[in-house]
């Protein structure tokens, strides 16, 4: 079954945000080294519940936080998006190293990711 695998938080100012989240909750905060402003957001230690995230630059007032769901197919499950009356925001991309994701909307307006995770994706 299809798991929230990963949050997205909108920041204006990532530093202000990190030193936040860092102080309040201990959070280990990074810059990821790809193509975008990305940071990675370690929420505590593997063997405790719980997920992980990232904070991205906000393009959206609307769209505070994104939660991520892993799925098996990108593919088949933006068909299955479209066919239950949600909308597709940002075509499947790749992540390379990382597998395919895109931004869709719920038809409550709400936006979530969903990610296919294939280690040897490549653009």
């Amino acid at each position: 079954m299809p798991r929230v695998v990963h949050f997205e938080i909108s920041v204006d100012d990532p530093e202000r945000a990190i030193s936040f989240y860092e102080d309040v909750f201990g959070w280990k905060i990074e810059k990821w080294e790809g193509p975008v402003d990305y940071w990675l957001i370690t929420t505590g230690p593997e063997n405790e519940p719980g997920i992980d995230g990232a904070f991205m630059r906000r393009q959206d007032p609307a769209v505070p936080t994104i939660n991520t769901v892993s799925v098996a197919s990108a593919d088949e499950f933006l068909t299955k998006i479209t066919q239950a009356g949600g909308k597709v925001i940002t075509p499947k991309q790749t992540i390379p190293g990382v597998g395919y994701s895109a931004y869709c909307q719920d038809t409550e307006g709400n936006t979530f990711g969903i990610i296919e995770e294939n280690l040897s994706a490549k653009e």
